[in-house]
């Protein structure tokens, strides 16, 4: 796991590709969208859906944009699972901040 903070060019970056997705895949763009919140290594994907938000899954930087790592947020534990592979969705996950939103979009 990286221990290192995104630096603030790739949280910008992560930021335009999340817009990117929600403008590509939302059909109610300005009630469901896809929101993103970092903290040290972790950029959170967070699902808005009118005045509700959920989380959805975590990626984690490890020095490269196309080699995230992904973990499924488990409403049962209350926590995020790296290590859960059995979900709808996670046939998308190839590393990129892309695939991780689309894991998300069919996993919830």
């Amino acid at each position: 796991m990286a221990k290192n903070s995104i630096p603030d060019d790739v949280k910008a970056k992560v930021k335009a590709i999340v817009e990117k997705f929600n403008q590509k895949e939302s059909r109610y763009p300005d009630t469901h969208f896809f929101a993103v919140r970092f903290r040290g290594a972790y950029a959170y994907l967070d699902r808005h859906e009118g005045h509700i938000v959920s989380q959805n899954g975590r990626v984690t930087w490890t020095g490269d944009m196309n080699s995230w790592n992904f973990a499924i947020y488990k409403y049962s534990s209350g926590s995020y699972d790296p290590n859960e592979w059995m979900f709808p969705g996670s046939e998308h996950l190839n590393g990129t901040v892309e695939g991780a939103l689309r894991a998300c979009l069919e996993a919830y």
